[in-house]
């Protein structure tokens, strides 16, 4: 089985880079498949990429995944020479991810210009529905959804939405699986004393890029109904202006209970960050699934989320956290407090641990696997 995997990998940096990696070495494990990666050598023009750079920082230690780069997602011709260059590798499958509408034309192309030589195109979705809807996202999700000839959901609610625009899709489902590549965990009063978190606190963590959707100034404002031992990181870089998370601050007098690193996050970060907290706050206003829930699950750190797409199903079934049910702050303040309570940290391991065994990114590639071969019976 050969396998053309087409997407975003080194050195291109965030979540969907490490996915596309771990899975890719996933796929190197197995001895029934031959992989090779294809990325962008452009993602994305500068003026629309909202942080500051879009590829790995000379010390982050990224997975050097070997990735042709030829597509250009601005220019239709490079659109054929990469489908004539993975026809060059006679490949059985075109994988694909798809996060968002804006490289629908560029991998719409590929895939059916392929599709047409007898190579099945299959796309995991990392979101369906846009956070942040603009005019003509659902045409151009139409195009590339009937360029493909099957899917694989990261969660239901994928499910449900991928069906509002293609009813005969077909389709697997399969949670994200745990990340491994941060490394072992760090002691947590090492991790504290590193961050310079005062001693006593019960530390939450936010941690991701920061977007309206993802709920920032919930978590914020969520903290007036919290204890003065309640603490907050705040790691991730923000698209946009940081002015109104501050304003919340300021207006809440929070400036001592709240620790700031509002920029890119390299890996080697990471474990400290996670390791010198009680738990992950995660207060989402829309979703479908998440990439930091994988990694929370990695540093065996309990998840507060709030009650919106996939969320609720890696969490409950799996006793890894606490869902708000909704994403007013008074109402995440309560689930943060829960969470404490129930003292989620007690036997996180064992359950997991069992997450793991049903979901881990060799299994993922068997399923895309299972995904090729239903779609050609």
């Amino acid at each position: 089985m050969k396998i053309a995997y087409l997407s975003t990998f080194y050195p291109y940096r965030g979540g969907i880079a490490q996915f596309n990696g771990s899975l890719f070495r996933a796929f190197e494990r197995r001895s029934d498949v031959e992989i090779q990666a294809y990325t962008f050598s452009r993602q994305y023009p500068g003026f629309l990429f909202p942080g500051s750079s879009q590829t790995v920082a000379p010390n982050d230690p990224a997975d050097p995944i070997p990735a042709l780069r030829i597509l250009d997602t601005i220019n239709p011709i490079s659109y054929y020479r990469t489908a004539q260059e993975i026809q060059n590798f006679r490949p059985d499958i075109l994988l694909m991810k798809f996060f968002m509408p804006f490289f629908c034309p560029a991998l719409g192309t590929v895939a059916g210009r392929l599709r047409k030589r007898g190579v099945a195109p299959l796309t995991i979705l990392g979101n369906v529905i846009p956070h942040e809807q603009r005019p003509g996202d659902l045409a151009l999700m139409k195009y590339f959804f009937r360029q493909n000839d099957g899917f694989i959901t990261l969660s239901k609610a994928m499910q449900a939405d991928l069906l509002s625009l293609k009813p005969d899709a077909r389709y697997l489902y399969h949670p994200h699986p745990i990340y491994s590549h941060f490394g072992a965990k760090a002691d947590r009063e090492q991790a504290r004393r590193e961050l310079g978190i005062p001693p006593g606190k019960k530390v939450m963590l936010f941690f991701g890029f920061i977007r309206k959707y993802k709920g920032l100034d919930i978590v914020l404002e969520s903290m007036q109904y919290l204890p003065n031992d309640y603490y907050l990181i705040v790691a991730g870089e923000v698209y946009g202006n940081f002015d109104e998370y501050q304003a919340i601050i300021d207006r809440l007098g929070l400036a001592d209970r709240v620790q700031l690193h509002v920029r890119y996050v390299s890996d080697n970060e990471v474990p400290a960050l996670f390791c010198a907290s009680d738990v992950c706050v995660l207060p989402y206003r829309s979703a479908t699934q998440s990439g930091v829930i994988p990694i929370a699950f990695h540093f065996e750190i309990p998840v507060v989320v709030t009650d919106v797409g996939g969320l609720r199903e890696v969490i409950e079934p799996f006793g890894t956290g606490t869902v708000a049910s909704n994403t007013h702050p008074h109402t995440v303040a309560r689930a943060v407090e829960e969470c404490f309570q129930r003292n989620l940290h007690h036997g996180l391991s064992d359950n997991i641990n069992r997450f793991k065994q049903q979901y881990s990114w060799d299994n993922l590639a068997a399923t895309v696997l299972q995904l090729h071969k239903e779609t050609r019976s």
